[in-house]
């Protein structure tokens, strides 16, 4: 005797699903059990490299979506949108490089050797958080995280620029530069090897903070040998 009119019939060991396939009831396609898992700080990394790689406003929801094999929805469930991810991404970096500014570059440390240090401290901080300072420099003020973002660079070099100055003042560095001049000089410097500077490329991070110190603080020009 068939099921009461209006009941539907139980599956059978092997039910028929709308793409034609024969499944065990409770199996999961193969492809969505494929689709990656995300918590917040690996869907931020792939977010950040689709970033830097089609520019922040060039970059949709679909195109992360797409990105991270999974679907808008799935994104919003960790995060609003894609200036939160943005937020998340500076901040990081941003929180990096002030912490640097707040650690202790020894007990005897006057501003000089505190600015020397935070130069090496901001080349190994780059050389950690290279896609997510990669990032922090090419905001360009256009949306509200854009803005905060710009914003809190701007009390960092300000901060730097007081170092420099007090460096100055105690005869360690040369006085007749402009601090917030120096400062953008310095710091210029470190930046620049976003563009240049990868990870995996052989060139050991300490040597390349020690590079940059001894070039920004002693120069290229070869010291006369005493006698000659």
């Amino acid at each position: 005797m068939g099921p009461p009119s209006g009941v539907c019939a139980p599956p059978g060991p092997a039910a028929r699903h709308n793409d034609g396939v024969n499944r065990t009831p409770g199996t999961v396609p193969a492809e969505r059990r494929r689709r990656p898992g995300y918590d917040r700080d690996s869907l931020l990394e792939i977010a950040v490299g689709t970033f830097n790689e089609r520019g922040y406003d060039g970059t949709s929801m679909e195109d992360l979506a797409r990105a991270l094999g999974i679907t808008k929805s799935s994104i919003y469930h960790h995060v609003s949108g894609k200036e939160e991810l943005l937020d998340l991404a500076v901040s990081r970096a941003l929180d990096a490089l002030f912490a640097v500014l707040d650690e202790d570059a020894g007990p005897d440390a006057g501003s000089t050797e505190r600015l020397e240090y935070l130069l090496r401290r901001s080349v190994e901080v780059l050389a950690a958080e290279l896609p997510y300072v990669t990032l922090l420099l090419r905001v360009r003020g256009n949306s509200p995280a854009e803005q905060r973002a710009l914003s809190r660079r701007r009390e960092l070099d300000h901060r730097v620029a007081e170092l420099v100055h007090q460096a100055a003042a105690e005869g360690g560095v040369r006085g007749d530069i402009d601090p917030a001049l120096a400062s953008r000089l310095i710091f210029g410097t470190v930046n620049s090897l976003i563009e240049w500077y990868r990870p995996d490329g052989g060139l050991a991070v300490d040597t390349l903070a020690a590079a940059a110190a001894t070039i920004l603080f002693e120069g290229l020009r070869r010291k006369p040998v005493q006698g000659a």
